[in-house]
């Protein structure tokens, strides 16, 4: 069971509301906004390089990712 975005006038309704929405002043710089977005994404992916495939974490990852331990607490 699908969304039913395979039809045309589907996708048209849903670009009219958002026009709507935001207003066509606002659109294009959302557009370019999602667009450096996405570009950022990339480039810090790429940049990261291949994992190690022997299951160890990089020191860089593995000190960003640690989790605090909790502290014991007295009553008081």
């Amino acid at each position: 069971m699908g969304l039913g975005l395979e039809n045309p006038l589907h996708i048209a309704i849903i670009l009219v509301v958002i026009l709507l929405i935001f207003g066509a002043k606002r659109l294009p710089e959302m557009g370019r906004g999602l667009g450096q977005g996405m570009r950022e994404f990339k480039d810090g992916i790429t940049s990261r390089g291949v994992e190690p495939t022997d299951g160890s974490v990089p020191d860089q990852l593995d000190q960003s990712s640690r989790v605090a331990e909790p502290t014991e607490r007295s009553p008081v």
